[in-house]
């Protein structure tokens, strides 16, 4: 039986401290045949001399392309330019993590089960670990609503480093990336938003990565008390705000208009309309607006946010 093959697209950036542990992992991986294509976005540590030798090593399984520095955004959108569709699947990779080595066949498996005519993306939950990869708590656990273009129009419930997509998915985003990326707040947003407009999200509870954690990027190691998570949560959600979810919606809807239904195209403009409207208007909207995130309270953030038009 012929393995499965997978592109792993990796966008580095100064990662030269972790990267062995990462690109040992993903060589490792079981029962899929791996084709690791990376972009380095303009490091000026020793990343691309290391990626370099991992290349002359195998050469027959990793392309290192040198790049300038565009952002992680723009970095992973180029990667998705560069990578030819002739895969089987297509997943993405952050330079500092570990994979477990059934990370990708479970994904495929997963995949393998559902109908093949629509864009399909697997993810799942992280094992997030220190710098040391000393287990911390797993993130984020199992949504307990829909993964529809409900929630991910304000919310993403997927970590862009678990992702893995089939060819319907990967080609029709390739294929159609905005020009302008200013108002994509994250590339694992965007194909989250996407996929769960127009196709399928699998969410696998297990975590299947060792996702590491910065001193500067910390999501909540579970040492915070509850009156820091509730000053984090509301810091997280107005600095995500200042009208990034409302600039991607409007965005989203200008790019795909003719992908979606017309109930979708209606819900999305109103979403937009009514932010011009009165603050009792607004007010009204957000009590009952069909867009959602997962838990009760962030839930009731967003429809502040809403009425204070800070979205």
């Amino acid at each position: 039986m012929n393995k499965s093959k997978v592109c792993i697209m990796l966008s580095t950036y100064n990662g030269v401290k972790y990267i062995d542990e990462q690109m040992e992992s993903l060589l490792a991986q079981h029962e899929v045949d791996v084709q690791i294509i990376i972009r380095d976005d303009g490091s000026s540590d020793g990343t691309v001399q290391k990626l370099n030798e991992y290349a002359q090593s195998h050469l027959d399984k990793i392309r290192v392309i040198e790049g300038e520095n565009l952002g992680v955004i723009g970095s992973f959108f180029e990667l998705m330019r560069q990578t030819e569709p002739v895969y089987d699947y297509y997943s993405f990779c952050d330079q500092d993590d570990v994979w477990k080595p059934d990370k990708l066949r479970r994904a495929v498996a997963k995949l393998q089960l559902r109908q093949t005519n629509i864009p399909l993306m697997y993810c799942s939950s992280t094992q997030m670990v220190d710098q040391d990869l000393n287990n911390l708590n797993v993130w984020p656990t199992l949504p307990p609503k829909t993964l529809s273009m409900y929630n991910a129009m304000v919310e993403n419930c997927c970590v862009g480093c678990t992702m893995v997509l089939n060819p319907i998915a990967f080609e029709q985003i390739r294929g159609s990336a905005p020009i302008d990326l200013k108002p994509v707040i994250m590339h694992d947003r965007w194909i989250y938003l996407y996929v769960s407009a127009l196709g399928e999200v699998i969410f696998d509870e297990e975590p299947m990565i060792l996702y590491r954690q910065h001193q500067e990027n910390v999501l909540g190691g579970g040492s915070e008390d509850w009156l820091m998570k509730w000053k984090n949560r509301l810091k997280r959600f107005f600095s995500e705000g200042s009208f990034s979810l409302s600039k991607q919606a409007s965005l989203f809807l200008e790019t795909y208009r003719e992908y979606l239904s017309a109930q979708q195209q209606r819900d999305i403009r109103h979403f937009l309309n009514q932010l011009d409207r009165s603050w009792v208007q607004r007010i009204r909207y957000a009590s009952k607006m069909p867009f959602y995130r997962q838990a009760f309270l962030d839930n009731l953030v967003l429809k502040l946010i809403y009425v204070l038009k800070k979205i």
